[in-house]
């Protein structure tokens, strides 16, 4: 249950956070994002701590999530036609739905992001311990 409510958090964290940073950038956003942005977020809290350089992870992250936007733009934007984005007329684009630029886009906000998921999970994993301690001083 611990995994749970700990994964729970992060994907929240991630969809309010993404679901912002759409605001700021293109003035609005779409509820298929603010999922998107959880499960990347989540993503990228599971790569934070693996034992490779943070430009590696970062580069690891951007990939996943250069993926799942692949996914979720088929998905979304071709297949339920919401047109949530359409990345047509950038250069190198696939299919209207990555290109790029967004994938470098990916990856800066990675870089940011790694550190800060490494925080996260540190927070809650010293929360989880006190918790159980003082549940089991109760004891």
């Amino acid at each position: 249950m611990s995994k749970t409510r700990e994964y729970l958090l992060v994907f929240t964290l991630g969809a309010v956070m993404y679901g912002l940073i759409e605001i700021v950038w293109r003035g609005y956003t779409h509820w298929s994002m603010v999922l998107t942005g959880g499960a990347c977020f989540l993503i990228i809290y599971n790569i934070a701590p693996l034992g490779f350089s943070l430009v590696s992870r970062a580069l690891m992250g951007a990939a996943a999530i250069t993926v799942i936007e692949l996914a979720v733009g088929v998905t979304v934007n071709m297949i339920f036609k919401l047109d949530v984005w359409d990345y047509s007329d950038r250069p190198f684009n696939l299919l209207g739905q990555i290109c790029p630029l967004y994938s470098v886009y990916w990856f800066l906000l990675c870089l940011a992001g790694m550190p800060l998921c490494l925080r996260l999970r540190q927070k809650y994993m010293r929360l989880t311990f006190q918790s159980n301690t003082a549940i089991s001083h109760m004891q």
